[in-house]
């Protein structure tokens, strides 16, 4: 089984990627989907958030407030890695049960769909490193158009992230995603085909 590894920055376009690879049969292994479940109302990750970044992040439900959490941890880089610290194992764990149930169930690949793979060191256990680049300023618009963030949160966000040309060293692919979804689609259409060889 092929491990494919997808990554880019915030606002990148990654996850419609992801969604492409996934609509052409491909099993995803979702990173951002699985830190979300981890931090469950009662999970064990979620207490050791809330001791080392607040306990009123946690609402009256048991829910974490995302939000408030993203500004405490995006605030500077030691902020980021505290969390990291907390999350990244769970979800190192998880992503890994996944990868295993994709072997047993015969997948020819599975794209783990991970912002922070080169990051990490992660790119080196894939057979394929694939990154999604968009340029800053366009990231920043995207982030402030679809997902509702203030410019100056959008832009503290990509500044916590690794730079693009580091990651953009570490690529097997590299996707341009600077423009509209029809200059997308060839691309993605021709890692298919890789994919598939």
């Amino acid at each position: 089984m092929k491990k494919v590894g997808l990554t880019g920055g915030i606002g990148s376009g990654k996850s419609t990627v992801a969604r492409m690879l996934a609509d052409a049969g491909f099993a995803v292994v979702d990173a951002d989907q699985i830190a979300r479940e981890i931090m469950e109302p009662g999970s064990p990750v979620l207490d050791e958030v809330a001791r080392e970044f607040g306990a009123d992040l946690i609402g009256p439900g048991g829910a974490l407030n995302r939000g408030e959490l993203a500004r405490r941890a995006f605030a500077s880089r030691e902020q980021t890695a505290r969390l990291n610290a907390i999350t990244h194992p769970a979800i190192r764990a998880e992503s890994e049960r996944r990868f295993a149930a994709a072997a047993v169930a015969g997948e020819p690949a599975v794209v783990y769909d991970m912002p922070l793979l080169v990051d990490l060191g992660l790119d080196k256990d894939m057979d394929l490193t694939v990154v999604v680049d968009v340029d800053v300023e366009e990231r920043v618009r995207r982030l402030v158009a679809t997902r509702g963030l203030d410019e100056a949160d959008a832009r503290a966000r990509i500044k916590q992230q690794l730079d693009d040309d580091t990651r953009k060293a570490a690529a097997d692919v590299i996707i341009d995603n600077n423009g509209p979804k029809e200059a997308l689609e060839p691309q993605v259409r021709e890692l298919i085909e890789t994919l598939k060889r």
